[in-house]
């Protein structure tokens, strides 16, 4: 019984906790996202944020050309120009 309790302590330790604190950041990163901040998609897409809502980021990702994406998918900051 020992070794499966052990087993399970690791697991928790080396998988789950730090994959819930990742998942943790992401959801504080998404909700301080504001107007003006560069960011990039999840596909790789990079573009500037003209709105925001509860679900969905319009990215302007070139002169005059609007991106709808859902908030879920943007996976970080761009770099700078």
């Amino acid at each position: 019984m020992a070794p499966m309790v052990l087993m399970v302590v690791i697991f928790y330790f080396l998988l789950i906790r730090p994959q819930q604190k990742k998942a943790k950041e992401h959801r504080t990163f998404l909700d301080n996202l504001k107007r003006g901040d560069r960011v990039i998609t999840t596909g790789g897409i990079c573009g500037e944020i003209t709105a925001i809502s509860d679900q969905v980021v319009t990215l302007e990702v070139a002169d005059k050309v609007r991106l709808e994406v859902g908030r879920p998918y943007i996976a970080g900051f761009a770099p700078k120009k």
